[in-house]
């Protein structure tokens, strides 16, 4: 096993028991968001007849709402605490997604897509910030990286048996996945109550008591924001809405072939994602963003050739394997995103950050499905190249970005070995200010040059 043993190490988050115990929660959530995203647009399309247009629409009116509400949930977390935020949010989204079955007119699929999206607009805030609350710095990146694969193997999971269940011939079948995806919510709130609830108050070191206004005026945070939207809206939003569809409907594909495609693309995250992040340590984020997007684009290019020359069962094993590569730029955007907004944010207005990087995803998920929903209906084979060039524009801005960014959030925190212990280096605290403030040199790990 000795030789095995720096293998297995990539594996280890070295995460503490409250932290599994959240990753737990998220995995039976995932699970049940694995249920039912890839078939929403089906169920809503060839069940209930709405066009795709509107069902688009629908997609991006939960992400709207979520918008709205998520900056409140991130100000209640900073409050009242991440963990009692994040429980509510969990039973207003349980209570939502179980009357999905009742919809028969456009409309009704708007409204209750509303009310998930105003209990969806709290998750993410309060489930990040409980997150970090309950991670040291150096950890954060493994934390993260490890939620992206307990969300993933959720999601997989979910997709797999989904395609299983689902039939738009047997419109109680999509009722089966509805109530499955609410009791998941319900399930992920009762192991909340063994999880710890830090409450994220201000010292006397962070100064004035801040606000949104604080945050917005730090503007390398709000530029970093503002790139993930680009990237989220061309990369995962048309994945999760509009791929399926596109599969179904151009190239013929099945809700079981649809459902292993969403499998083997979440497995491929599950065993890569850690020993990306281990990788990335000590790396410039910001170059591993751009090869994010880089990786996107090559996917959508793939889709497009997919779908132009292949069908059925062959389309989907194609369809697969370009998932694989797009899974690889799912893990390196994982261990960046998510520890680069905590690194940024000052503890007393860590629910109010987690709340405005959410809200990146909220109207990425808006205008992603929103347009992109148009495009297919108009030209399904336009989608695919203008998403794939917004890809390459988010790799370039990825890389201009980085020069605006505070020195000591550049790289991913880098594991020194001293004897029999691991130990990060000493960073400096986080600063809110408009520009990146400036830092001794000691403070910035050596460069390593072009090559990384």
């Amino acid at each position: 096993m000795r030789p095995l043993a720096p293998l297995l190490r990539t594996f280890d988050p070295g995460l503490s028991r409250p932290v599994w115990l959240l990753q737990a929660g998220g995995l039976a959530n995932m699970f049940g968001n694995g249920l039912v995203v890839p078939f929403l647009i089906i169920y809503l399309h060839t069940v209930r007849g709405v066009p795709l247009g509107i069902a688009g629409l629908v997609a991006a009116t939960n992400a709207l709402v979520a918008l709205v509400s998520g900056p409140v949930a991130g100000a209640l977390a900073d409050r009242i605490g991440p963990r009692t935020t994040l429980t509510a949010s969990l039973i207003g989204m349980a209570g939502a997604y179980s009357l999905f079955p009742l919809i028969r007119e456009p409309w009704h699929a708007l409204v209750l897509s509303g009310l998930a999206g105003a209990a969806s607009g709290a998750f993410w805030p309060s489930q990040g910030a409980l997150l970090t609350a309950l991670t040291p710095r150096e950890r954060r990146h493994a934390a993260f990286a490890q939620q992206r694969v307990t969300m993933n193997l959720g999601i997989g999971l979910g997709a797999l048996v989904g395609g299983l269940i689902a039939s738009a011939d047997r419109p109680g079948s999509f009722t089966v996945l509805f109530l499955l995806d609410a009791a998941t919510f319900l399930v992920f709130a009762v192991i909340l109550r063994r999880v710890p609830d830090p409450q994220l108050r201000r010292s006397d070191a962070d100064g004035g008591a801040g606000s949104f206004a604080t945050v917005l005026r730090h503007r390398p945070f709000m530029g970093f924001v503002g790139l993930n939207v680009v990237v989220i809206a061309a990369s995962i939003a048309p994945f999760s809405e509009l791929f399926p569809v596109f599969a179904k409907t151009e190239a013929n594909v099945s809700e079981r072939g649809i459902g292993l495609v969403f499998f083997l693309n979440t497995l491929a995250v599950v065993v890569m994602q850690l020993p990306v992040a281990r990788l990335v340590e000590g790396r410039r984020r910001m170059r591993a963003l751009a090869a994010t997007s880089a990786l996107f684009g090559a996917t959508w290019l793939a889709v497009l050739a997919i779908g132009l020359s292949l069908d059925g069962r062959t389309a989907a094993a194609a369809f697969a394997l370009a998932f694989v590569v797009f899974a690889v730029g799912e893990c390196l955007h994982g261990t960046v995103q998510g520890p680069m907004v905590s690194d940024l944010a000052p503890p007393h207005l860590l629910g109010r950050y987690m709340a405005l990087s959410a809200s990146s995803w909220q109207v990425a998920f808006i205008l992603g499905p929103a347009i992109g929903g148009f495009v297919l209906q108009a030209q399904p084979f336009a989608l695919w190249p203008l998403a794939a060039g917004a890809c390459l524009t988010a790799t370039a801005g990825a890389l201009a970005l980085e020069r605006r960014l505070p020195v000591y959030v550049r790289r991913a925190p880098a594991r020194v070995q001293t004897g029999e212990t691991i130990e990060p280096a000493p960073v400096p605290a986080p600063a809110i200010a408009s520009d990146p403030p400036r830092y001794h040199p000691s403070h910035a790990a050596p460069d390593r040059g072009a090559s990384e």
